[in-house]
């Protein structure tokens, strides 16, 4: 009766191991216990390692830049913009990876993208939609230029060119990803002493 249980009991196991199924079926006694822990431990590396890939691919994000957008200046008129001033805070990409810089309170400025004005002054409209609304936002990508965070007391100089990469998108607010925390606790920092932050 024991032989038959563990006999059972590797053919359930070795499913997912089908070179080992007819030794399995045969085998009984000792060999058939070392075989089983070692078929164990395979079984135990492949979950660890499908578990550490798994977190990784969750991990990696596109997205250049997340933003909580509080004011939009365009310049040198709304009409035909040729530059820009995001203020707000913002949590940018760092390098290749999947990182962000701690969210920062300050300003973007860009100019108009000469590759596809079109789409830049689009996606300028659609930040000042949602300018002081409290809504994260989404834009830029990881693997392009990002512009530079000025703080509040730089003057505007020399702008960046606005990353176009795949549009500006509303984000979802996930209380487990860091970007996203450290931007929702500013926003409501911000909303419970608004004469500290501009």
């Amino acid at each position: 009766m024991r032989v038959h249980r563990q006999n059972a009991r590797m053919k359930t196991i070795h499913l997912s191991l089908p070179r080992n199924i007819a030794r399995a079926d045969a085998a009984t006694g000792i060999g058939t216990r070392l075989r089983l822990r070692g078929n164990r431990l395979q079984l135990a590396t492949l979950l660890i390692f499908l578990g550490l890939g798994a977190g990784r691919a969750l991990a990696s994000d596109p997205i250049g830049i997340y933003a909580l957008v509080d004011k939009v200046v365009f310049e040198p008129n709304a009409t035909s913009p040729e530059r820009i001033r995001i203020w707000g805070a913002f949590a940018i990409a760092e390098g290749s990876g999947y990182t962000y810089k701690s969210a920062e309170r300050g300003y973007l400025y860009y100019k108009v993208n000469p590759e596809n004005p079109t789409a830049c002054r689009s996606e300028w409209n659609d930040l000042k939609s949602v300018a002081g609304t409290g809504q994260i936002v989404a834009f830029a990508s990881r693997y392009g230029e990002k512009g530079a965070l000025r703080k509040k007391e730089t003057k505007p100089g020399n702008p960046d060119v606005y990353p176009i990469a795949m549009g500006l998108t509303k984000v979802k607010e996930k209380k487990d990803y860091e970007p996203i925390q450290q931007l929702a606790k500013l926003r409501d920092s911000k909303a419970a002493n608004p004469a500290r932050n501009p």
